[in-house]
């Protein structure tokens, strides 16, 4: 048989060649899938090979270890195998890698915009480049199926993309003098050193939302990323130092998260903080950040409701829910959390989409048809637990799922709990798992009273025919972001972020230029002498 890359896609006149578009290899993608589910330590190897399993920390363009050794195990959560051990850094490090940041601050800052984003643009097409290579990491690690791994290094390497032709658009101004021997200008400058703290259930798209911003802008940066997934962060970062982004410019500790966390804090050089995660952590980094007067944009977690009104397309809104809930194994803080049902639809509604939910197919990412992988770890499966069992203790039904999947380990059973109320836990907190929980609702008063009873307000969804109704409802809902008939609503060229306790900022779009930037008015005078 013929071989092909990984790093590469053959063609489809190429695969016919080869005779490998019959009845077992219909695509790229279930020809990688096949080649990785018969030789999982292939996938391995194959990843060393290529350079991108890096196993140590980015410091002012060098790999490290941890000054005193310690290391920590990657795991993969599908399994519980060991994939490698990294660097288990803490202050020490992060001071050296703000160091570094701080000293090329002066040369990547000014450099001209058009500089800055042909490098941008060199990193996006390594990323893409080596696409299935980074898939594979991000599956390998985080545990989602390898299909949502693939739309997710482009998916992250869209905001390279993007922001490498935004670093061309930083524009000023001029304002109107009062006086007419003066000029009014407004000039936009990098803020200076980012500290970005990024979280695991998207290990490559946190990074590059936050770091190609910062890069474009004239920012450096020394990124935390999760101690769960640290590998796809630093194979990111490797495609960046060979697309020529200077050594400093990007530094990736990880380790001890309250030491780097706390040295990033306390340190006058990080002049930004940008995090994702919980709300909890981003109150402490709030807190921290306020010794300094840091710059700081939050992204933190979510309660969405998603709103299925009588008028809406059954179909549609099915498909919708099922996407909003169960991407990434109910792990992200955009998930449908809760899904409020007009009673007309209810029943209609809950005996269709329960019968999606039945149709998932849990297992390994990396094998072929899966569609829900693994929790990342015991404490998320615990939670889980504990949720679903508060649930129906106060009265929920099981209508399918409800227990941890036989596969063991931390996979969880695709779950839908029918008559859900305000008194149970999954109404108030973020699940973060496989739990789609049903309410009903009479009125579209009671619905949006129901969806912004909740301190967050991130995403929500809403289903519905009715284009007035589209218009009240978007406009009534207490969140960042509103999908309308449709549960994938994430793209790089709009802004992302949330209202109340989800967050400060925005990421993504023109919008996230802003936030790595500082805004200088210049008044020149005395104009009518010589």
């Amino acid at each position: 048989m013929a071989c092909f890359s990984l790093a590469t896609q053959p063609s489809p006149m190429a695969m016919r060649r080869a005779g490998l578009l019959g009845r077992h290899f219909a695509s790229p993608f279930r020809l990688l899938c096949r080649q990785i589910s018969v030789e999982p330590q292939a996938t391995v190897d194959r990843l060393k090979e290529s350079g991108l399993l890096r196993t140590q920390g980015l410091i002012g363009g060098k790999w490290i270890d941890a000054y005193d050794g310690k290391t920590i195990q990657v795991q993969n959560p599908a399994t519980g195998d060991v994939i490698a051990s990294v660097p288990c850094m803490g202050r020490n490090e992060t001071t050296n890698a703000i160091s570094s940041a701080y000293n090329t601050f002066s040369s990547w800052s000014k450099l001209t915009a058009s500089e800055r984003s042909k490098c941008l643009r060199k990193w996006y097409d390594l990323i893409i480049s080596h696409k299935e290579d980074l898939a594979l990491l991000i599956t390998l690690e985080q545990g989602k199926p390898l299909k949502e791994s693939l739309g997710e290094v482009s998916y992250g390497a869209a905001f390279i993309e993007f922001f490498a032709e935004e670093a061309k658009r930083i524009y000023g101004d001029i304002i109107a003098p009062t006086i007419d021997d003066r000029r009014l200008l407004v000039l936009k400058q990098p803020v200076g050193v980012v500290g970005a703290i990024t979280p695991w259930n998207f290990p490559l798209a946190m990074i590059t939302r936050k770091v190609g911003p910062a890069l474009a802008c004239g920012c450096t940066v020394v990124v935390k990323p999760s101690e769960y997934t640290p590998l796809t962060a630093l194979a990111a970062a490797e495609l960046a130092l060979q697309a020529g982004i200077p050594p400093g410019a990007l530094n990736v500790v990880m380790g001890n998260a309250s030491d780097i966390g706390d040295t990033l804090l306390e340190s006058t050089q990080v002049r930004k903080i940008t995090f994702t995660g919980s709300t909890a952590v981003g109150k402490k980094l709030m807190a921290g950040s306020a010794s300094t007067v840091k710059k700081i944009s939050l992204e933190l977690g979510g309660n969405a409701p998603c709103i299925v009104f009588d008028d809406a397309d059954l179909d549609v809104a099915v498909k919708g829910s099922l996407a909003a809930k169960f991407r990434n194994s109910g792990q992200t803080c955009v998930c449908a959390n809760r899904i409020l049902v007009q009673e007309g639809i209810y029943e209609k509604f809950a005996n269709a989409f329960a019968k999606a939910v039945q149709a998932l197919q849990v297992g390994n990412g990396l094998i072929e048809g899966t569609v829900q992988g693994p929790l990342i770890n015991e404490a998320a499966l615990e939670k889980v637990e504990t949720m679903v069992q508060d649930a129906t203790a106060k009265g929920a039904d099981v209508v399918t799922g409800g227990k941890r999947h036989s596969l063991g380990m931390t996979f969880y059973e695709p779950t839908v709990l029918g008559n859900v109320n305000k008194e149970m836990l999954i109404f108030r907190q973020e699940v973060f798992g496989p739990v789609a929980p049903l309410m009903r609702f009479k009125t579209e008063e009671e619905a949006i009273q129901m969806a912004n009873d909740t301190n967050a307000g991130l995403a929500a969804y809403i289903f519905t025919t009715s284009m007035p109704r589209t218009w009240r409802v978007s406009e009534a809902l207490e969140y960042g972001l509103v999908g309308v008939n449709e549960g994938l609503i994430s793209t790089e060229v709009a802004p992302f972020g949330g209202f109340k306790q989800s967050g400060l900022g925005r990421e993504g779009s023109k919008y996230g230029m802003d936030e790595y930037l500082e805004i200088k008015y210049v008044c020149l005078g005395n104009l009518k002498g010589t």
